[in-house]
């Protein structure tokens, strides 16, 4: 089973365009910042929204075509939607949000008390939404989204009502959830831990554009656009130069050796800060001058500029467990090192 989107979309100024696959079994996380046109994908493919042009396709049945003048409404996508607050009625108790979802009278008791007892919500099935926990609200959300039988799930930002400790338990709870749901799932998210943990594919969204799909491995290892390696976590960039099996950085007054050709749209590259070093000497290794000291919770954060560098080129992150930079005979001045595998070679 899987679900096949390709579909354009203008907001005003704002122009979506998204193209991606999601096979059932392996959760494909839309990871970008706010207002990047995540949440406008998942209306689209619901049903709430109608893309300007474009074709979704689920399961061999078309959902969208502007071409074949195909819409079917929401009520018969078989698509299942959590919102980031939940939706839930709020004048019914939790059995009849359950229970409102099942068409079918023959079974909506039974089954309304499988998956209050499944979701742990036998205890508040007589209370309204207005009287649960933001953990309770979602397991009656998602009770209810099972309860219609959906061939695929959209998952909308599922964590941002949440504490920290809340979330991190109903992360758990969802994903033992979704392990036993048969169809595509989309998780709209901008964490990219939560997309690491619980998803196996990733399509990166960047101003309503969508990159192709890849594997988690590849969007963190190879993002591959500078977009991609934002998202992924990385924080030093700088404009290159390619230079056969290297990179010249202006901005720092560097090359470093990559150890193997260079692309040449390569345009910038980027460093993740926890594979930048301190090593007296070594390939790529940079003589830096110590700019600012930041005491973070768990470790230290050093801002470094190169010694040749130009005077508005990005200054260089390095974090460090906290020890470790105590340890270190000299606090001014360091030369650190860059191994070639850990330069990010990336596109604009």
């Amino acid at each position: 089973m899987r679900l096949t989107v390709d579909i354009r979309k203008r907001l005003g100024n704002f122009q979506l365009q998204a193209a991606f696959t999601a096979e059932a079994g392996a959760p494909l996380a839309l990871l970008g910042a706010s207002g990047c046109g995540k949440s406008v994908t998942l209306r689209c493919v619901a049903g709430i929204m109608r893309p300007d042009e474009g074709h979704i396709e689920l399961d061999g049945t078309v959902l969208y075509d502007s071409a074949g003048h195909i819409d079917l409404p929401p009520q018969r996508r078989s698509v299942g939607y959590l919102f980031q607050q939940y939706a839930l009625f709020p004048n019914m108790t939790v059995r009849q949000n359950i229970a409102a979802a099942i068409r079918d009278r023959s079974r909506r008791e039974t089954e309304t008390a499988e998956l209050l007892r499944r979701f742990r919500l036998e205890g508040v099935a007589a209370q309204r939404p207005r009287q649960l926990s933001g953990g309770q609200q979602q397991r009656t959300a998602l009770a209810r989204i099972l309860a219609a039988r959906p061939k695929a799930i959209l998952l909308d930002e599922p964590f941002s009502a949440l504490d920290s400790y809340l979330k991190y338990q109903l992360e758990l709870e969802l994903s033992d959830t979704l392990a036993r749901f048969s169809g595509p799932v989309l998780w709209v998210t901008h964490d990219r831990g939560e997309a690491w943990r619980n998803c196996r594919r990733v399509c990166v969204m960047d101003h309503g554009a969508a990159e192709p799909v890849v594997d988690m491995e590849t969007l963190f290892h190879r993002p591959g656009t500078v977009s991609a390696a934002r998202l992924s976590g990385c924080k030093n960039y700088a404009a290159a130069v390619p230079e056969g099996e290297s990179v010249r950085i202006p901005g720092w007054g560097v090359t470093l050796n990559c150890g193997g050709p260079v692309p040449p749209e390569v345009r910038v590259v980027g460093i993740r800060s926890h594979h930048v070093r301190p090593a007296a000497e070594g390939e790529n290794a940079v003589p830096c001058a110590v700019e600012r000291v930041v005491d973070d919770v768990f470790g230290t954060i050093v801002l470094l500029r190169p010694e040749n560098a130009a005077p508005e080129a990005p200054l260089l992150r390095m974090e460090l467990d906290k020890a470790d930079w105590a340890a270190l005979p000299d606090r001014e001045r360091l030369t650190v090192s860059i191994a070639p595998a850990d330069i990010l070679l990336l596109r604009e």
